[in-house]
C-alpha cells in the first residue's frame, strides 16, 4: 500500500548530517538549502571532532520529527555510530534515513540500520 500523498507531496529537500568533506561536496552538487524569514534553518550540519553528540541528536530530531520539507536524510556513518540508539530506533517512512560512507571512514554494511531491517525481513 502507498503511503497518502499528504506524507510527502511537500518533501523536496535533502538533508546531510555529515563530516566537512561530504558536507562540501553534496553542497557543491547543489542540495544545500536555507529557509526564509528570521528562524532561517540550513539542511546541513557540518560535524567535527569537537561537534557534541547533543548537536548532532539535535540536528537529526529537527530533520526526521520536526521539518516536513525533507524527503531523505543522508548521514556519514561513522557519524550516525555516535547517535545509533536514535538511527535504529528511526522507523518513518518519511524521510528515510540513509548512511553514506565518508573519504576517511570505509561503509560498513553490518553497522546499517535499513540493511539490518533488510536482512530481518528476508529471515537472513
Amino acid at each position: 500500500m502507498a503511503a497518502p500523498a499528504v506524507s510527502y507531496k511537500d518533501r523536496q529537500f535533502l538533508a546531510v548530517i555529515g563530516d566537512e568533506d561530504s558536507v562540501t561536496g553534496l553542497l557543491l552538487a547543489g542540495v544545500g538549502h536555507v529557509t526564509d524569514g528570521a528562524d532561517a534553518q540550513r539542511n546541513f550540519l557540518v560535524v567535527d571532532s569537537k561537534t557534541e553528540t547533543a548537536t548532532i541528536e539535535k540536528a537529526f530530531q529537527n530533520f526526521t520529527q520536526e521539518r516536513k520539507d525533507i524527503a531523505i536524510v543522508l548521514i556519514n556513518q561513522h557519524i550516525a555510530e555516535r547517535i545509533r540508539h536514535s538511527v535504529d530506533s528511526y522507523a518513518e517512512a518519511f524521510p528515510a534515513v540513509l548512511e553514506i560512507p565518508s573519504k576517511d571512514h570505509p561503509y560498513d554494511p553490518e553497522k546499517d540500520s535499513v540493511l539490518k531491517r533488510v536482512r530481518r525481513l528476508f529471515g537472513e
